[in-house]
């Protein structure tokens, strides 16, 4: 599939990389349009490809108490409410066969989380909506066995799949990226690096998970070297404050250095 398959996306003849970036959940109203109108201006800047990244719902929570969201409707409702302000796409992930039609309704791109990619009902729906479908690479899956996924999606009627990577479990408590497994998924599908979750450092003994955001630069600039089609970037204003995945996500205000510096990058290494 070709990047302009995706509605209300901009800059596809930029030769740039595209993004996927916002908060890890849609907390209210204000902060996402508040995020989603900061990225905006920097993807223009820059004529970076920009799909705003929402979950309208976090189902996969170490610990009972931890924030799932504010409501499936409501949260969905903010993010088609960013997509007719901004004049920009969506993706959110999806957990539930039922979840499938429903987020299709109001985003473009529907995602399926890493630890659900081998769901195949769920893969399937996904796919059954026309949407583009986003597959998140399992921690414990090969690259090579991501081809399965992409084909269940091609087995389903549609051609429109994405593979991201988000890392590899490393002993119980860290991630890590293996980036010999780029040019293998780009065999199957346009590929994405999750450069925030490849640094999570999950299964903390206090159920919430830990992550090194020093090191986001360090695992993008890799990414770009080594030719992958998009970035997965989260992004708040305050990740301290931020009611899911705040230890691993970029603060807002150093978004626009480092995807300037991204783009000076995959520039380079264009013109190899």
């Amino acid at each position: 599939m070709t990047l302009k398959s995706v509605p209300k996306i901009k800059h596809t003849e930029s030769d740039n990389f595209f993004l996927l970036a916002g908060p890890c959940a849609i907390e209210s109203e204000e902060m996402a349009l508040r995020i989603a109108e900061r990225i905006l201006n920097i993807t223009n800047k820059l004529e970076i490809p920009f799909i705003f990244k929402g979950s309208f719902k976090k189902a996969n929570r170490s610990r009972i108490d931890s924030f799932i969201g504010i409501g499936d409707e409501k949260a969905l409702k903010i993010l088609k409410k960013v997509s007719d302000t901004f004049d920009i796409p969506t993706v959110t992930d999806i957990h539930e066969v039922a979840d499938a039609n429903m987020a299709a309704d109001f985003v473009d791109v529907l995602q399926i989380p890493a630890f659900l990619v081998r769901q195949t009902d769920l893969v399937v729906a996904a796919a059954q909506t026309g949407k583009v479908v986003n597959l998140k690479k399992g921690q414990f899956m090969s690259p090579e066995s991501m081809k399965h996924a992409v084909q269940k999606v091609k087995d389903s009627g549609s051609t429109k799949a994405w593979i991201t990577d988000r890392g590899t479990m490393f002993g119980y408590q860290d991630m890590i990226v293996d980036f010999r497994g780029i040019p293998t998924m780009r065999e199957y599908a346009p590929t994405i690096l999750d450069v925030t979750h490849s640094l999570q450092q999950p299964n903390q003994s206090a159920g919430v998970t830990g992550g090194r955001p020093d090191m986001i630069e360090t695992i993008a600039r890799a990414g770009i070297v080594n030719h992958v089609d998009g970035l997965f970037i989260e992004t708040h204003f305050d990740p301290a404050n931020a009611k899911s995945d705040g230890a691993n996500m970029l603060h807002l205000d150093n978004l626009e250095k480092l995807l300037t510096n991204l783009v000076a990058i995959r520039k380079t290494v264009q013109s190899l």
